[in-house]
């Protein structure tokens, strides 16, 4: 079953990093939020999420969990306030595995 780890970002500029297990047992890296920017867990702005969703839901594919864009959309600018919450949900939402 796949997994996913999420952590704080070692790269400059992003606030975050994704590690990714997948069944293969192969590895994929990605940093997602952009370091120094207010997202909906810190904001808790309703109508800021919504102007961020309205501007980014055009060009990016949230249904990729393997990307910046779907990891930004569902944990930085998820349904609640809270990261842990938007990162449980997130693993629920794409079959990952919850430790």
């Amino acid at each position: 079953m796949p997994k996913v780890f999420i952590q704080k970002s070692d790269r400059a500029g992003k606030k975050h990093k994704a590690t990714f297990l997948r069944s293969d047992g192969s590895k994929k890296v990605v940093y997602f939020g952009s370091a120094g920017m207010t997202d909906y867990t810190l904001s808790k702005d309703k109508a800021r999420r919504k102007r961020y969703l309205d501007r980014h839901r055009k060009r990016e594919n949230w249904n990729n969990p393997e990307t910046a864009g779907a990891l930004s959309r569902w944990i930085l600018w998820g349904p609640s306030t809270s990261k842990r919450e938007n990162i449980k949900s997130f693993k629920k939402r794409f079959g990952y595995v919850n430790q």
